[in-house]
């Protein structure tokens, strides 16, 4: 029996060209592929098809589903874990090439998938994998791979969201907000319009905080005193990028941020995390710690459990202590003015300011590219913005500049 849809089909198709046309840039002779779990099934269907409509050679649609990962890292023998076939080592080297363009729609449909695995079994399996398949994680975020995230409701994080709603009317609720986020409603112009002007204007912002040229940020909210180094000739990035190319890209839908990588080796302070972390199937409240030297050095969590989670994750790969990235988002996102908390990082992430453990943005050097930028097999984002966040640059010079004060930018 077929599910009931979401969107009327000009909305779907409206979002899914956004995807693949505004986004990715997806034309003729392109090899497209996009990846998702079985509950976002009408979205990755639009999705083909809105590639195919723009020219492309091939269309491939890669279903992920967690109870399957559940299944391998409890029941797979040692060796096994972490394996990655060669023709899915192929598939990512010809989707991070410059023909390749890859969409990932990301929505939990099972929660709690991997609990009661042994941690150490669920570290090993993310390491291996992930060391196998750097190469096309580091061309992602060197942005020398074409590549978008993009949202779709299921039951479980509709259910979330909107808990008071019947479920399909708490998905077509999410899916409604999905449209507003990335302004494809109807006040923000036909087509992609409003998308493109959006990601356009965040790239004028990153071009700005560029051109100021600071040694130091310093953040300053409830639970937050951080101080981050930035190296000379630090690049900002945010909005609609460009690959070598020049092909142009939004590597998020939505987005709202403006974000570079920090010195690895000059974070000093606390943090607090000010939204839930949604990871692999677990909700984590109260995620806090501390930094000495650039190294996360104290983790604490609201239960001892998640803390390990985390601290395990972390602690799987040499720069998982360490930040590959700070983002900057004021008072004026459409996410965070919602004023609700969507348990998803790509939401979250762009309703509030965050950093980000693991690996770090080769681009966002001009003179020397991946000088200091940490290096990782992972990328953590955690949000510790909120409307009393105060964000204050600091120059060669020594002067200082109020990057977002009052909740807004000041730049």
């Amino acid at each position: 029996m077929a599910r009931e849809s979401l969107l009327p089909p000009e909305l779907l198709a409206r979002y899914a060209d956004a995807i693949v046309k505004a986004s990715l840039n997806v034309g003729r002779g392109d090899v497209f592929a996009v990846q998702g779990e079985p509950e976002h099934r009408e979205l990755l269907v639009a999705v083909g098809e809105s590639a195919y409509r723009a020219g492309a050679a091939l269309v491939e649609v890669i279903t992920s589903d967690p109870l399957v990962m559940r299944a391998r890292v409890k029941f797979a023998s040692d060796e096994a874990l972490g394996a990655v076939s060669p023709w899915q080592r192929r598939r990512l080297h010809e989707l991070s090439g410059r023909r390749g363009a890859l969409a990932a729609i990301t929505g939990e449909g099972e929660h709690g998938y991997l609990d009661g695995i042994p941690q150490k079994r669920i570290s090993t399996d993310f390491a291996r994998a992930a060391k196998a398949t750097e190469f096309a994680r580091k061309a992602r975020l060197s942005m020398a791979a074409r590549w978008t995230i993009a949202g779709w409701p299921t039951d479980y994080w509709a259910g979330r969201v909107y808990p008071d709603l019947p479920v399909l009317d708490a998905k077509r609720r999410l899916a409604a907000d999905l449209l507003h986020f990335c302004r494809l409603s109807g006040e923000d112009g036909k087509g992609a319009s409003g998308w493109l002007r959006h990601v356009r204007s965040i790239a004028r912002r990153a071009a700005r905080l560029t051109e100021l040229d600071l040694v130091r940020i310093e953040l300053r909210g409830p639970g937050t005193e951080l101080d981050l180094g930035l190296v000379p000739g630090t690049r900002w990035l945010g909005g609609q990028e460009e690959t070598p190319e020049g092909k142009k890209l939004a590597p998020n839908m939505p987005t709202e941020e403006a974000f570079t990588s920090p010195d690895a080796r000059a974070t000093e302070g606390t943090f607090a995390c000010t939204f839930p972390l949604s990871f692999r199937g677990r909700l984590i409240d109260g995620l806090r710690g501390e930094f000495r030297g650039g190294r996360l050095v104290r983790l604490a969590a609201a239960s001892r459990s998640d803390r390990s989670f985390v601290a395990a994750y972390l602690d799987s790969d040499e720069g998982g202590r360490r930040l590959g990235e700070v983002a900057l988002v004021d008072a004026s996102s459409r996410i965070g003015r919602s004023g609700r908390v969507y348990f998803n990082t790509l939401l979250d992430e762009n309703a509030a300011a965050h950093i980000a453990f693991g690996q770090g943005f080769r681009k966002s050097r001009i003179h020397k590219p991946g000088r200091w930028v940490n290096n990782s097999s992972m990328h953590l984002d955690v949000m510790i913005g909120s409307p009393e966040l105060e964000v204050t640059g600091v120059g060669a010079k020594g002067q200082r500049i109020d990057l977002i004060r009052d909740g807004e930018w000041q730049v």
